[in-house]
């Protein structure tokens, strides 16, 4: 990325702050959820101090519950250590406008500590090393994020007053690729698709989806670091301007018994030193390279392991449902929605696709064990079974994990994740988990509620 043109360039933004047509820099990072987490500074200060030498923040967002709940078991921050900070530095390949908010631009940061080394568990530091590693192998990778949301005419505000029950879907009735279905709320399709665009993102499409209220927006396909990026940007930019519009959205795997969100994750390699080539097709079976056959069985022999990275919420794995179209099975096919891996496209477009993410889903971690697998696949030479050309629900195939309990098992277990990640890393995301875990195994649900306060 280093040769990369960013969207906004730092002396453009410097003019825009002279002219007061920018007065606020927001410098954010994705947190463990995938969230933007950072500050709002005046643009004045930002340019004079906050980009040459960066700012602080506290190390306990990278130790805290999604709620923001201070808790133990991490390593890096506690009570113990004093909750200290960490830097955070600007990235300035990622500088850019927010036109959704009036005067604002926007970077996104990396994380180090005071001595300069960076914080391996942050999100984005774990998918550079496996970058990192990836080019010590000759490629790059190209990755595409497919995120659906379900819209309702409720705001934030009374979502949250209603306890989340009994809210109005946008639309009534399923209206997979309905233009009618999509143009009852064009208007917010069409703010949200412009607002990206101008935010340097580039849009390819909007569709409506299975689940009523549902749909999609497609960008697209880019470096696996910058589609990442712009996954968390957008999906902040989403949820602001549907405030703002007065509705709200939701990106969580499984809103209802009905389809879930999901998040495909499209995922290309492209040769270091012939770039643009696409070193995924070659002249082997199925039309594919060495390398791409390789990568294709390292992703199924670490798919079981590295769920925790695709499904990493307790609501996650209500998704994986016979006939949902999202996956149950350890299975490849070409073209086949029925497979948690389906391989598309031929010669340059030669791609895969991983169904297991939901729309909960964080970005960088879920690439960064794309990438881990496919290595692992490189490195021993894997080579993938046949593909599945029926139904990959009904055969007979390794299940993919159904908890998060049982994810977060085989992740601690796995020499596989130890080996691509280290020990911090591991040890960092199992103790995510078990906080989540603990937490649901705590609550009391509205459904043991109805089951049993006059029955039992």
């Amino acid at each position: 990325m280093a040769d990369r043109k960013p969207p906004l360039e730092v002396e453009e933004l410097r003019a825009l702050v002279a002219s007061g047509e920018i007065d606020t820099v927001v410098l954010a990072f994705p947190d463990m959820q995938g969230r933007l987490q950072g500050k709002r500074f005046a643009a004045p200060f930002f340019l004079d101090e906050v980009l040459e030498h960066g700012t602080e923040g506290c190390n306990y967002l990278l130790a805290v519950d999604v709620e923001l709940n201070t808790v133990d078991g991490y390593a890096m921050s506690s009570w113990a250590t004093g909750y200290g900070d960490f830097a955070m530095r600007p990235d300035l390949s990622t500088l850019r406008r927010v036109p959704w908010n009036e005067g604002t631009a926007l970077l996104v940061a990396d994380l180090a500590w005071n001595d300069g080394s960076p914080v391996v568990a942050a999100p984005r530091q774990v998918l550079r090393r496996q970058l990192e590693r990836l080019a010590e192998h000759g490629f790059t990778a190209h990755v595409g994020t497919e995120l659906e949301f379900i819209v309702f005419k409720d705001t934030y505000e009374q979502a949250w007053n209603a306890d989340y029950r009994g809210l109005t879907p946008a639309n009534q009735y399923n209206i997979d690729y309905s233009i009618l279905g999509t143009g009852r709320i064009e208007p917010l399709l069409r703010r949200i698709r412009n607002d990206m665009a101008a935010a340097g993102l580039t849009v390819e499409s909007a569709k409506g989806e299975c689940n009523p209220g549902q749909h999609e927006i497609a960008f697209k396909y880019d470096e696996a670091l910058v589609t990442c990026d712009q996954h968390a940007i957008y999906k902040t930019g989403a949820k602001e301007i549907a405030s703002q519009e007065g509705v709200s959205l939701t990106f969580m795997a499984k809103f209802n018994e009905r389809e879930g969100n999901s998040c495909h994750i499209h995922l290309s390699l492209q040769s270091v030193d012939d770039p643009g080539r696409n070193v995924m097709a070659g002249d082997g079976p199925h039309g594919m390279s060495r390398v791409m056959r390789h990568f294709l069985a390292g992703q199924l022999a670490a798919l079981r392991d590295f769920s925790l990275l695709y499904a990493p919420n307790i609501n996650s794995y209500k998704r994986f449902q016979p006939g949902s179209f999202a996956p149950t099975a350890v299975a490849w096919g070409h073209d086949n929605r029925t497979c948690s891996l389906r391989v598309v496209g031929h010669g340059r477009s030669m791609r895969f696709e991983n169904r297991l993410p939901g729309g909960d889903v964080n970005p960088h971690l879920a690439v960064a064990g794309l990438v881990a697998a496919g290595l692992y696949g490189i490195e021993h030479e894997l080579e993938p079974p046949e593909p599945c050309d029926g139904n990959a629900y009904t055969a007979d195939y390794a299940h993919v994990p159904t908890t998060l309990r049982e994810a977060a098992e085989l992740w601690e277990k796995s020499p596989i994740a130890r080996a691509a990640f280290g020990e911090e890393v591991v040890a960092h995301y199992r103790n995510m988990a078990r906080v989540e875990l603990d937490a649901f195994d705590a609550a009391v649900t509205d459904w043991e509620l109805r089951r049993s306060f006059e029955r039992m």
